[in-house]
């Protein structure tokens, strides 16, 4: 194995305002090579990054600090800071592509960071060993030097992709899990209404929901997408909501008795539809609100009124609000996978260097099922 690499990195070029754009982002190569080993006494691991996951949250920490949602994203998870701009000098520029591939000449450069998946290369923590696989947050890069903190290592006996473990057998599962079950507390027979259903967390809850007999209804952008969740899913209905004109008919076309649980990821239009829709004590988990995170005027709700008289329980919450309920979810969810009750789709994109397009393709509907960027 080689002793040195050349550490090629994904980082943000700038502050955006609106949704990103893939020129937003810039692969660079790292001037130095780095020592395939940790230093001795420093209790650190190293570790090659195989899988990434691409969230719509991080398109929150691409904003400034002080520019409204990341900052508030900062405050509430302290396991990852608001991304550092990097400054680099252009060396060589790869043609007929987007991208450039920089050689970085400042002393720091900082990668976007998310949910990974590693092995292990080195160890200097007698809780990791050499050859072991784990989870948690990592730099967007081909190599990281980590600390045991929010590390989980994987079980390898268990027969599922590696890659899992950037979605239903990490943040994304335990967000679909924890809101659901957690929050909204379901009972057999009511009826339950997904956004965004067709994307990582949606296509969980909607599974979910179905194993506890309730009548489930998504929405999605796309004929594609909504035959995904009739044909794959289980879906009881689905309607693509960029063709309702009217979302507050279709949602009572599909769900005429009204909504009894509704899991938030759009907000806007949607949210304020669902609100003259839901049931007397209905619960809504907040999950995420994508429609809202890269407009530079928020949509207002004008039915928030509704959860007072029809004495709605709504509740944003984060995934690692709920982190020590993960051994609990592993167990209710693993014996599901195995006897293939669940269906988990993914939808992974290879090489580092195209890791800008899969994160933003998220912002603009064009992943189907759970997005991941494979490194190697």
């Amino acid at each position: 194995m080689e002793t040195t690499v050349r550490n090629k990195q994904v980082i943000l070029k700038h502050y955006i305002n609106g949704f990103p754009e893939e020129s937003d982002l810039m692969i660079v190569t790292a001037p130095d090579a780095m020592e395939v080993k940790v230093k001795p006494g420093s209790s650190t691991i190293l570790v090659k990054n195989l899988f990434l996951s691409c969230d719509p949250y991080m398109g929150t920490f691409m904003r400034e600090p002080d520019s409204g949602s990341s900052e508030v994203a900062v405050e509430t998870l302290s396991l990852l800071d608001a991304f550092i701009p990097g400054k680099v000098t252009t060396l060589h520029t790869q043609t007929n592509t987007w991208f450039q591939l920089a050689i970085v000449v400042n002393a720091f450069v900082q990668p976007i960071a998310g949910v990974g998946v590693s092995e292990v290369i080195d160890s200097d923590d007698p809780c990791f060993a050499k050859g072991d696989f784990v989870w948690g947050i990592v730099d967007w890069e081909e190599y990281s030097t980590v600390n045991s903190f929010g590390r989980f290592k994987i079980d390898i006996s268990i027969n599922v992709p590696l890659s899992y473990y950037t979605g239903i057998l990490s943040v994304t599962g335990l967000t679909a899990y924890a809101g659901f079950f957690e929050i909204c507390s379901p009972k057999k027979g009511e009826a339950v209404f997904v956004s965004a259903a067709a994307g990582a967390v949606g296509q969980l809850v909607g599974q979910f929901a179905k194993l506890m007999g309730c009548y489930v209804v998504g929405s999605a952008g796309s004929k594609q997408k909504v035959d995904l969740l009739l044909n794959k899913f289980g879906f009881d209905d689905a309607f693509n909501y960029k063709e309702e004109p009217d979302l507050d008919a279709a949602l009572k076309r599909s769900l005429p008795q009204g909504i009894d649980i509704y899991f938030e990821n759009v907000g806007g239009k949607m949210l304020d539809s669902v609100l003259m829709n839901m049931k007397v004590h209905g619960r809504i988990a907040v999950c995420g609100m994508i429609s809202q995170y890269h407009i530079e005027t928020q949509e207002g709700i004008k039915n928030l009124p509704v959860v007072v008289y029809k004495r709605i329980k709504m509740q944003g919450f984060l995934a690692f609000d709920f982190i020590d309920r993960f051994p609990k979810y592993l167990e209710f969810v693993l014996p599901y996978l195995n006897e293939r009750k669940l269906v988990y789709v993914e939808d992974i994109v290879e090489g580092v260097e195209n890791g800008p397009a899969a994160l933003v393709g998220l912002f603009h509907g064009q992943n189907i099922g759970k997005q991941v960027l494979k490194i190697a």
